[in-house]
């Protein structure tokens, strides 16, 4: 039996407070095809909750415009500097009470847990998940802008497609003795 669902759409978030990425795809057949990718410059606002409320316009648009069924959003990671965690956080659960609003199931993931599922490399950088992901999903230079949080938040979409659309095994065998024991009509002996 599998959990392969034929069609469906992953919004993935790359939290941020100057800069907020977003990557959609769009899962058809099991095959992966990216919808949209950019980014949410909060740069012109000085005033942090004019932020907050800009992010809640801006991902509340993009759900209503590609009806995701999952988000998929990085986690924040433990920096030194408390004041910018704090407003990474606040920034994060906006783009999550996004989703919340329209019933969108969340998934949160480890920026390590992203880089592993695209690079095979916990500590990869941006670059390299960014040229990792332009090579699986045969991305143009130019649908990804110069800005890194974009293939961020799509690494974040693209992990979820993996972690969720693999078939799942309908036994465990822990030895071929193992095996044999539990498809006893199946060896031939």
């Amino acid at each position: 039996m599998s959990r392969i669902v034929k069609d469906k759409v992953i919004l993935g978030i790359d939290p941020g407070t100057n800069l907020m990425g977003y990557g959609v795809l769009h899962i058809v057949d099991s095959k992966p095809k990216v919808e949209a990718v950019g980014v949410i410059d909060l740069r012109k606002y000085a005033n942090h909750y004019l932020k907050l409320a800009h992010i809640h316009e801006r991902v509340s648009g993009i759900i209503q415009s590609y009806l995701p069924d999952e988000l998929a959003i990085e986690a924040p990671f433990f920096g030194k500097n408390v004041q910018s965690m704090l407003k990474l956080g606040r920034a994060q659960g906006v783009a999550m009470t996004a989703a919340l609003e329209r019933d969108i199931p969340i998934t949160e993931y480890a920026p390590l847990k992203i880089k592993m599922a695209i690079t095979g490399n916990g500590q990869a950088s941006k670059e390299q998940v960014a040229d990792m992901l332009k090579r699986i999903l045969k991305l143009d230079s130019d649908m990804t802008g110069p800005f890194l949080d974009a293939t961020d938040a799509l690494a974040a979409a693209y992990c979820h497609y993996l972690q969720t659309d693999r078939p799942v095994a309908t036994k465990a065998y822990s030895s071929w003795k193992d095996f044999i024991n539990k498809n006893p009509g199946k060896v031939i002996k």
